[in-house]
């Protein structure tokens, strides 16, 4: 993963001239620049070395890979350093038109496609004569357009997750350069819980209690057993469950519940009924368990219908969310993020994926809430506000307007847009002093007296702070004024917690006046 060729092109005008054409790695358009601001969404650091006459840019990541990006919103990794890069865009000319060829499309006909482009590139330039000559100069040696064409698909593969590119204005996500087939989120996801799954299937005692006692492998195990059903398991799954139940209710105890329940043991149903008795959230979540003295086909169908509704044998119809959560508390971080703003970026794109099976012609923004919420709990505040932005703008009730413009303003506080937190907050209060475009709206007549008003006058003071920090008295002496009439409204139940942040704000904002 050497650059050892990009400092010869750098020192010789010869190679350079020949790099830039016919093989379209410019250095000099690398003082140009790409087309757009962009940036990687795991915020690792880009240098801009090259570019071509297509508007295209080739950037070195911290790792020396080597990422392109063309002019029309697609990128990839093509090169697990400069060398390896540079001896694929020299190898392979316009190696871009190579990127439908597999490897499985066999030696003779990748042989063929490779002829045939550099036949087209003849009746311009002696490629072959340039191409001699710079690998000379770069000390490459010759190479077979099989072995690159591998070479560039191996790097391809590896765009994803550490090296998504992002437009760094608008944040969405680069296309993939490439249609080569991925893994599956979940397959990545999922590869320890199998691997613990079959250690507790070895019947290592140990590992039975290694596994249940951490909540995240138990997990993960659970799941595996999920889509990986077998007879001898009940066992096992009576040790998960009594385990899993000390998580409360989750997902994840549901389904061990259903598949202990699956099995049609009526000596399970006080095991079950502990369960559900151990909280009260359990005891909501764990409904319908037939009661002591029920016969196994009660206990089956139970257990079949939560199966069919909630659950199933395949991973492939699980929500995006499940393997994000699971991807997230294993420490796969890219991973999450990655899938969570390919899921932003298709509702963005298509806000008809938002509207309601039993409503066609209504939205739902459930999952814009989710995503913003997954994209705080990975720390991508920046990705956070573009999900909740989009929420805001798509709600129609006041009250959940209001909601919206609270979250929204408060992670443009957090991100250190407050400017913008300013506007929100002053569309936030436009709708508390009318209550919504539609007449009979009445949500937010009792504003005042519960803690949504406080938490409305706690965020007019924090953002008041954050402007008084950041050096403009003017704004924040306006915006204390404005929270200071709300904390004013307040009921006196509502009021007391905000107090000494109102005192504490009101002396800061002085200091700076």
């Amino acid at each position: 993963m050497t650059d050892h060729a990009l400092r010869l092109l750098r020192q010789d005008p010869r190679l350079a001239e020949l790099a830039a054409f016919p093989f379209g790695f410019g250095l000099a358009r690398a003082a140009h620049g790409h087309v757009e601001e962009v940036r990687l969404a795991s915020g690792g650091p880009l240098q801009t070395v090259a570019g071509d006459e297509t508007g295209g840019t080739y950037f070195v990541c911290a790792d020396g890979s080597m990422l392109y990006a063309d002019s029309e919103g697609s990128a990839g990794i093509i090169g697990s350093g400069v060398d390896e890069a540079l001896e694929i865009v020299i190898g392979l000319a316009d190696w871009g038109t190579f990127l439908d060829l597999d490897l499985e499309d066999g030696e003779e006909k990748i042989l063929t496609r490779v002829a045939e482009v550099e036949e087209g590139l003849r009746e311009s330039c002696d490629v072959d004569e340039a191409r001699a000559e710079l690998r000379a100069g770069l000390g490459f040696a010759d190479r077979s357009p099989v072995d690159l064409v591998r070479l560039l698909q191996a790097a391809l593969l590896r765009t994803e997750p550490e090296f998504l590119l992002l437009n760094a204005e608008e944040h969405g996500a680069y296309d993939l350069l490439d249609a080569y087939p991925r893994r599956p989120l979940w397959e990545s996801v999922l590869a320890s819980g199998r691997t613990d799954l079959a250690l507790l299937r070895s019947g290592d005692r140990a590992a039975w209690d290694a596994v249940a006692e951490d909540p995240v492998r138990r997990r993960l195990t659970l799941r595996a057993a999920q889509f990986d059903r077998a007879e001898g398991d009940l066992e096992l799954l009576r040790h998960l469950l009594r385990h899993e139940a000390r998580s409360s209710m989750t997902d994840e105890l549901r389904l061990a519940a259903v598949l202990v329940g699956l099995r049609g043991d009526i000596g399970d149903l006080p095991l079950l009924h502990e369960v559900r008795e151990t909280d009260f959230d359990t005891a909501c979540g764990l409904g319908g368990i037939p009661e002591p003295g029920a016969g196994a086909d009660e206990l089956v169908q139970w257990a079949q219908e939560l199966d069919d509704s909630l659950l199933g044998p395949d991973p492939a119809d699980e929500p995006v969310s499940t393997w994000t959560d699971l991807a997230r508390d294993q420490g796969m971080t890219e991973l999450a993020r990655v899938a969570l703003i390919r899921e932003l970026d298709e509702i963005v794109m298509d806000q008809s994926r938002l509207r309601r099976p039993d409503a066609p012609r209504a939205l739902t923004t459930a999952p814009l809430r989710a995503l913003a919420r997954d994209f705080e709990e990975l720390g991508d505040h920046v990705q956070a506000l573009r999900a909740q932005r989009l929420n805001a703008a798509l709600q129609e009730e006041a009250w959940d307007r209001v909601s919206a413009h609270l979250d929204q303003a408060r992670l443009e506080r957090s991100v250190g847009q407050l400017p913008q937190a300013v506007r929100t907050l002053e569309a936030l209060r436009d709708t508390l002093a009318t209550g919504g475009a539609d007449p009979g709206d009445d949500s937010l007549r009792d504003w005042q007296r519960v803690y949504f008003g406080r938490f409305i006058a706690e965020e007019h003071y924090r953002l008041s702070l954050a402007l008084a920090d950041a050096d403009l008295p003017e704004e924040a002496r306006a915006l204390l004024a404005a929270a200071d009439a709300i904390l004013g409204e307040l009921s006196e139940n509502a009021a007391h917690g905000v107090r000494e942040l109102a005192d504490e704000t009101a002396a800061r904002v002085a200091e700076v006046s």
